[in-house]
């Protein structure tokens, strides 16, 4: 099978993590027999600087004719100062509205080989197994106006939270689908006792839920919400919210594993490509220093072969060469507890391909972490 899949490195450690998710596509490619096209654009910060924008149409395009896009990360203290049309992260929100990434999914899965650096207990985290799935093109972050303004010497500003129904109907209906072929339970978080915005969003999840009489469908306000991930996270299946409550509550739900560098996550849309990407950040304070996490972007590619080109044998193996490799003790800088010595993001990246071309290389990797 051959895939073009359009890469956007962007900034920071997400040059270092995007080239150990291409090394492991590569090795895919080579025991499958698959053929992968990788083709490269500029996003953030970096295309500022060559191009003047943080999305150069020719990036555009190129994800348009592709088949996935993999995503590293934008931004850094260099870029912090611009105005805000200019920013790094403009360039995400932009790529999902000119690709229609209406949700973003992100898989939150318990390790039992690195709960010691998880903050809750073990009992607590222990068989924690969710999704999150936020919409991702309206909401504040989208509406207009979006503004500062001065009056008789009076500073005011405002931010407009917009959504149409259709919109929240779409994301929605997608989470009690992937709650069909999971566990069968959505939980859709609002503020519906504050917003009306809350309100449609409540009635359109009862309205969706008439749909799947299999699908246990519970509300929950955010802030309960936001409370019940650290008190009891496994009775979360799928979660579903909007876009604010989305970014905020899936952050949080991702440091409950241990470290943002674990988690991947993909944005769908409805015709066009789905956009893959780690949930951490540049991490401008570690680029270049060979310490970062690739397991987040590399379970990231695993969830492209998956969602994009129906590779699920392809996929498991990735995503067991990542838990055989930490089951045997290799360990970065940042899930490492006391009496790990870290690996670098290449050494993790080369014991994972390790493994996934000839598990007898597992053998190797215990012996060293013994």
């Amino acid at each position: 099978m051959e895939k073009r899949i359009a890469v956007l490195p962007g900034d920071g450690v997400g040059k270092e993590v995007s080239r150990g998710a291409v090394s492991i596509l590569r090795a895919v490619g080579e025991l499958y027999g698959h053929k992968f096209q990788f083709l490269y654009g500029d996003i953030g910060g970096g295309a500022i600087d060559e191009f003047g924008t943080p999305l150069p149409q020719q990036t555009i395009d190129l994800c348009k004719a592709s088949d996935a896009v993999l995503l590293g990360a934008v931004g850094g203290p260099k870029w912090d100062m611009l105005p805000g049309h200019l920013r790094p992260e403009k360039g995400l929100l932009k790529i999902r509205k000119d690709l229609g990434l209406y949700g973003n999914v992100r898989p939150v899965q318990y390790y039992s080989s690195i709960s010691g650096v998880s903050p809750l207990r073990k009992e607590v985290i222990e068989g924690a197994d969710m999704v999150v799935v936020r919409e991702l093109t309206g909401g504040l972050y989208f509406g207009k106006p979006s503004e500062r303004t001065m009056k008789k010497g009076e500073a005011s500003v405002v931010d407009t939270l917009f959504y149409q129904k259709k919109e929240i109907e779409r994301v929605i209906r997608y989470a009690f689908k992937l709650a069909s072929s999971r566990r069968g339970k959505v939980t859709s978080v609002d503020k519906a006792n504050v917003l009306e915005s809350s309100r449609m969003w409540r009635e359109t999840a009862e309205e969706v839920a008439k749909d799947f009489p299999q699908v246990q469908l519970e509300h929950m306000l955010v802030d309960n919400a936001a409370m019940q991930l650290i008190k009891n996270p496994r009775q979360f299946d799928v979660i579903v919210t909007e876009n604010m409550f989305g970014d905020i509550l899936s952050d949080e739900a991702s440091v409950l594993t241990g470290s943002l560098g674990m988690l991947p996550s993909a944005s769908v849309s409805v015709d066009g490509p789905y956009l893959y990407e780690p949930i951490h950040g540049s991490a401008p304070d570690i680029a270049g220093q060979n310490t970062a996490n690739p397991i987040a972007m590399i379970l990231s590619a695993a969830m492209m072969l998956r969602m994009s080109f129906g590779m699920e044998e392809e996929a498991e193996a990735v995503e067991n060469a990542v838990i055989q490799v930490l089951d045997a003790g290799s360990r970065t800088r940042d899930i490492a507890d006391f009496g790990n010595v870290p690996v670098t993001t290449e050494e993790m990246v080369e014991e994972i391909k390790a493994v996934l071309l000839d598990h007898e290389a597992i053998c190797n990797i215990m012996s060293a972490y013994a």
